[in-house]
């Protein structure tokens, strides 16, 4: 589960691209509907996909989907002056997001809690 969640599972990620595509658009003050917004969450959750271990891939996407909604790219070089530290907290959304959905298919199939502690930790927990 968690192999396939670091490619596919890019919860943080979609996030980012998300907010940082609505940050664009209010940067050049350009209004965008509901409708719009919407419309370009689910093509970055299609396009984000394959960021995974890519330093600024993301960047990347984000280039792509302003170019693909008519957004001005002139903000996105903005964003590229915190991205690193951005980058961070999306890679611990992402984590984050692939340690749960573990849990949530190890509960499903119940196999949560089955597990025995080591020989180590019941020693430590015996002392």
């Amino acid at each position: 589960m968690i192999p396939t969640g670091y490619s596919f599972n890019l919860d943080g990620t979609t996030l980012y691209l998300s907010l940082a595509s609505v940050f664009v658009a209010q940067a050049a003050g350009i209004h965008m509907t509901f409708g719009h917004q919407l419309l370009m969450v689910f093509t970055l959750m299609l396009t984000s996909k394959g960021v995974a271990g890519v330093p600024r891939a993301s960047l990347v996407i984000l280039l792509g989907t302003a170019a693909s909604f008519n957004l001005p790219v002139e903000p996105i070089f903005i964003i590229l002056g915190i991205d690193e530290l951005m980058d961070m907290a999306r890679t611990s959304t992402n984590v984050l997001g692939n340690c749960l959905a573990t849990v949530v298919v190890a509960r499903w199939e119940g196999e949560f809690g089955k597990e025995h502690p080591s020989k180590v930790v019941q020693e430590a927990l015996t002392t």
